[in-house]
């Protein structure tokens, strides 16, 4: 990859935000990929992920608050939904 390309990735989320771990891994990996230079990422919330990104969402005990972790997806990148 020369200097002057970027990469560009879609994670796409359709699962709950909570119950399982993939909407933990997809957006750990999107913030992960962010860190690199010249890539550039997209989070497409689809179907039940939608509901990532609802405010207030209270945290079942043992999994991490996805939707903070997507306002920092949206600090650094962008989400359509």
């Amino acid at each position: 990859m020369n200097e002057e390309s970027t990469r560009n990735i879609l994670v796409i989320i359709n699962d709950a935000p909570y119950g399982d771990e993939r909407p933990f891994n997809a957006l750990r990996l999107a913030l992960n990929l962010m860190k690199r230079t010249g890539v550039q990422v997209r989070v497409f919330l689809m179907a039940d992920g939608v509901f990532c990104g609802r405010k207030g969402q209270k945290t079942p005990d043992g999994y991490y608050n996805i939707e903070r972790m997507l306002h920092a997806v949206i600090r650094r990148g962008a989400v359509a939904t």
